[in-house]
């Protein structure tokens, strides 16, 4: 299940008649229908944690929430990125309320101290789970875990169900997932989640990650009605971590890759934007608009029964690191 060659023909087909939609000229023919005012907002008192914030999407979402006046709290794993990245944010923004946190989100303990720390102290409004890991060789964590999911997975779920008594202590609180359109290829595998059997591909292991996170917003919405649920796909853009991660991909498609700020543009827009909730909780989105997760003909979906598996393994796998 690790192989491209386990996906029928009629899947790729379908998924690369989408290409147009993903790369740069498609948000350019989307954006033509944007709802300008949905973006003018003034976020002061409202707060923000974004994960991965020093770079790439994260990066460029903090700056746009940080414009428009609203508290940012940047959760990084190098410090001296972030605060780079936080100088930045706050010269050209002029609001100082932008904060660095440093957690590694690969490691379950210290994300859960992390949120339990900050809940005490702080409010948050939004979450927006940004960071995101693709290593090529399967590796372990300190923990023992696979990077991998340990990153974006198990991590996402932590700091999600971690945050979700306070976000439900304020008004208007959302939870944004940063997906990708690669988890498209994937049926959720509940029986494998580290990628333990057969052999390790880290293309497919960030894939089927990202099918997860799709599952788990789909379920965190229909469990917390307070609190407003959505996962998107950012198109490809031009980040980093494509850049580092994918190579070759980089080099054939980086002259019709999204910039940053396009990619973020959907994110920012879930977070700020009273369109957003008039949206029901759980969707997928691209562009300001809802789509489907899963392709025409697609072997992808998973049974409710899987996916309640997920979330009861994650479960039972967050607890065994809670402080």
């Amino acid at each position: 299940k690790n192989s491209y060659r386990n996906i029928p023909w009629c899947f790729f087909f379908f998924f690369f008649l989408l290409n147009f939609a993903l790369n740069r000229c498609g948000y350019e023919a989307a954006a033509k229908h944007f709802t300008p005012a949905d973006l003018d907002v003034n976020l002061n008192g409202r707060s923000f944690m974004i994960t991965g914030a020093n770079s790439g999407i994260g990066k460029s979402t903090a700056l746009e929430i940080a414009n428009r006046g609203g508290t940012v709290h940047m959760v990084c794993r190098n410090q001296g990125r972030a605060e780079a990245a936080r100088d930045e944010i706050i010269e050209q923004s002029k609001n100082q309320n932008v904060h660095v946190h440093i957690v590694d989100m690969s490691s379950a303990k210290q994300v859960w101290e992390f949120a339990q720390n900050f809940s005490q102290n702080n409010s948050v409004n939004v979450l927006i789970n940004n960071a995101g890991c693709m290593v090529t060789q399967r590796e372990l964590t300190e923990e023992g875990l696979e990077k991998n999911f340990a990153t974006n997975t198990l991590g996402t779920y932590i700091l999600t169900t971690a945050l979700i008594p306070a976000l439900k202590k304020v008004e208007d609180p959302r939870v944004i997932t940063v997906s990708s359109g690669g988890m498209l290829t994937q049926k959720l595998n509940v029986d494998d989640l580290q990628f333990e059997k057969g052999t390790f591909d880290g293309t497919m292991a960030y894939a089927q990650n990202k099918r997860q996170q799709v599952i788990l917003t789909e379920r965190w919405a229909s469990q917390h009605k307070e609190i407003h649920f959505s996962s998107m796909h950012p198109g490809w853009a031009d980040t980093p971590a494509v850049q580092s991660s994918m190579p070759e991909f980089h080099a054939k498609m980086k002259n019709k890759l999204r910039t940053d700020t396009m990619g973020a543009d959907t994110v920012v827009w879930l977070a700020v934007s009273a369109a957003t909730t008039k949206q029901p909780s759980g969707l997928f989105f691209q562009d300001r608009k809802a789509v489907v997760t899963h392709l025409p003909l697609a072997w992808s979906r998973s049974s409710p029964q899987e996916d309640e598996k997920l979330q009861a393994t994650l479960d039972q796998l967050a607890n065994k690191f809670k402080p």
